[in-house]
């Protein structure tokens, strides 16, 4: 993607339901997993948006229910702090360029995300994971619906 589209106040702009396109590769063993659902970003008690996500995982031919649970909280001009369900740190959420790196450490790997703002309907995810325990690939595309 050549272009960003910059997002002045994240949590206004994520508010809403979102269709959820996820291909997850395991580099080290070439498996291709794929996660295809629906996320809700709906709101906090005390402010902020809960960030619900459920589908269907697929993993070596195997489809299961997925889901889960993240806390978008406000952060300052127009930011987010990402939290998991249980209040832990994720990382922040900066889009006023339309594009975002962040870090996230777990154990003894990494989480590198990169997100990427396309439209007002349309942005992206991908999250790179190196580390001893794990060498994925993580890419999410997220549509927006009515």
């Amino acid at each position: 993607m050549g272009e960003f589209w910059p997002v002045p106040d994240v949590l206004a702009h994520l508010r809403g339901r979102w269709r959820v396109e996820r291909t997850v590769r395991d580099l080290a063993s070439g498996d291709l997993g794929r996660f295809e659902g629906v996320t809700v970003f709906g709101p906090l008690e005390g402010g902020g948006l809960l960030h619900r996500e459920s589908g269907t995982f697929t993993w070596r031919g195997v489809a299961r229910p997925a889901e889960r649970t993240l806390r978008f909280l406000p952060g300052p001009g127009g930011t987010a702090r990402v939290r998991f369900a249980d209040g832990r740190p994720f990382h922040d959420l900066d889009l006023s360029t339309g594009r975002h790196v962040a870090d996230h450490p777990c154990s003894a790997d990494l989480y590198r995300g990169e997100f990427t703002v396309r439209d007002e309907d349309h942005w992206r995810t991908v999250w790179r994971v190196r580390g001893p325990a794990k060498e994925l690939e993580l890419t999410t595309d997220y549509a927006r619906r009515g």
